[in-house]
């Protein structure tokens, strides 16, 4: 099960709507088949592993993430497929909360004769898909928030400078966040400070760059900014509020720029609860967060952050430095936002921290 919740994280970033899900098949202590689910969601995991096992998955034991599905959509069952192959056995990790499959899928492989098996690495596999889980459940994506900060937490000096607070791994490490989410969300802020590109420049991996998403409520990017002038060449999807003049939304939508309209709320800023609505609707399961401090406490006072990846630098910048979270503030302990921490791990001489909310 281990490998294949390995094989599943292949899928991160590349499949939503649908779960990121790995198969092993096993036959006299050999692996005969592997496979997980494919970019855009189609084949399925264990769809890949019967292709390749052959005749070989006759009497094979297979080691499933999620729950085979049970529904007829673009392609058949996978439960269908893993009984009218011959598997014996199936051991799945945990049972797939999609109101179209919940269930079915193991009612199907046990009514055609398998032995069916649930809870191995159940926490694990949660993990991997806790995206499409934050979406079934809750009709939004999940927020993975990523900052990278001084070690008193400054994401930039009183000026402005903010590049390069962390060393060359870690900013590596942080396109490979990129890969691993369906979109990369920054605010208008970061996006005229930084003049962010949001792609992937990892040795044969460009092509998984994700949608870049940008809120700007007052239409403040301007045409020449990266985040127009490649629209074309990586989806670029800009949020903003109503009653915007209707000659910049038609040159920004000329430019390749998808515009799209949200909620305000009694401040005039976008209501970020319906930002992340929207982009449930849409279909995507995993956001990573890289705007700068305002948007970071905006999302910890609507309770959105389900996900911090936290790149420490070894070295202070000192008070008069932009805080990592700033304009966020709370009266009582009782009230603060509580993580688990889920890995650590050294990158040169950084450090970076992934930590997961409490519920």
């Amino acid at each position: 099960m281990r490998a294949a919740l390995t094989l599943a994280q292949r899928g991160l970033g590349s499949v939503a709507p649908n779960p990121a899900v790995g198969c092993v098949l096993v036959k006299d202590r050999h692996v005969v088949g592997r496979g997980w689910t494919q970019p855009g969601g189609r084949p399925h995991g264990e769809t890949e592993a019967l292709d390749r096992a052959g005749p070989l998955a006759a009497g094979a034991t297979a080691y499933v993430t999620l729950e085979p599905c049970a529904h007829h959509g673009e392609t058949p069952p996978c439960a269908e497929a893993l009984a009218a192959a011959g598997v014996a056995r199936c051991v799945v990790a945990m049972q797939d909360p999609d109101p179209r499959v919940s269930g079915t899928g193991l009612a199907h492989l046990r009514g055609a004769g398998l032995d069916v098996a649930v809870g191995t690495l159940a926490e694990e596999a949660a993990e991997v898909n806790a995206g499409f889980l934050m979406r079934v459940e809750t009709g939004r994506p999940l927020v993975t928030l990523k900052l990278a900060t001084s070690l008193d937490g400054r994401i930039a000096t009183g000026g402005g400078e903010s590049r390069w607070i962390t060393g060359e791994p870690a900013r590596a490490y942080a396109h490979l966040l990129r890969v691993q989410h369906d979109a990369v969300l920054v605010g208008s802020g970061t996006a005229m400070s930084d003049n962010p590109r949001l792609d992937v420049r990892l040795p044969g991996l460009a092509a998984r760059s994700p949608l870049r998403i940008v809120l700007d409520g007052r239409l403040r990017v301007p045409l020449n900014h990266d985040l127009v002038a490649r629209a074309k060449a990586q989806p670029t999807l800009l949020l903003t509020g109503a009653g915007q003049p209707e000659d910049k939304l038609a040159t920004l939508e000329r430019a390749g720029v998808e515009v799209a309209t949200v909620e305000q709320d009694s401040d005039g800023r976008l209501s970020l609860d319906a930002v992340l609505a929207l982009l449930g609707q849409r279909g995507l399961t995993r956001l990573l967060v890289e705007g700068g401090g305002e948007l970071a406490a905006g999302l910890f006072g609507a309770d959105l952050v389900d996900r911090m990846v936290w790149f420490h630098a070894p070295g202070v910048i000192g008070g008069d430095g932009v805080a990592a979270v700033g304009g966020y503030t709370l009266a009582r302990l009782a009230d603060m936002t509580r993580f688990r921490r889920l890995s650590t791990a050294r990158l040169g001489e950084d450090l970076v921290e992934t930590y997961a909310r409490v519920a």
